[in-house]
């Protein structure tokens, strides 16, 4: 499968959106990144399994992070992996707040920086806009 080929594929399969924060693509003037979810550093390969749609922001804050600590716990937790769990298993919406039910949701929330200001701010406008469902 050629490469370009195989990211039409990943964006396909996350609905253009990333795939961690559920930012539509459609809603941003920057193309979304393809996150290596155990990144190269860490011997993750670039193939589809192993590849997210990923919003710059929650790009940026991940980057070669497999882990973090559970503020709740103080227990090293994994992120949450696209490939392999389900967002609603771990996350849930508080209007435009994602909120981590689990230890893999909480970690993420915090070590992606979900819930920044201006990122709340940025999906309260899309929901109100009708460009980003949460329901």
């Amino acid at each position: 499968m050629s490469k370009r080929i195989e990211e039409e594929e990943v964006r396909r399969r996350a609905g253009f959106a990333c795939e961690y924060c559920r930012t539509p693509q459609a809603t941003s003037h920057l193309t979304f990144p393809l996150d290596h979810i155990i990144s190269r550093q860490h011997g993750g390969p670039a193939v589809s399994e192993n590849l997210a749609l990923c919003c710059p922001h929650c790009n940026l804050h991940k980057g070669p992070n497999l882990t973090g600590i559970d503020r709740l716990t103080g227990q090293l937790t994994r992120l949450f992996r696209p490939r392999r769990d389900r967002w609603e298993e771990h996350f849930h919406w508080d209007g435009a707040t994602i909120v981590g039910l689990t230890d893999v949701g909480r970690t993420t929330v915090q070590v992606l920086a979900m819930n920044e200001p201006n990122e709340v701010l940025a999906r309260q406008m899309l929901i109100l806009e009708g460009r980003l469902q949460t329901g």
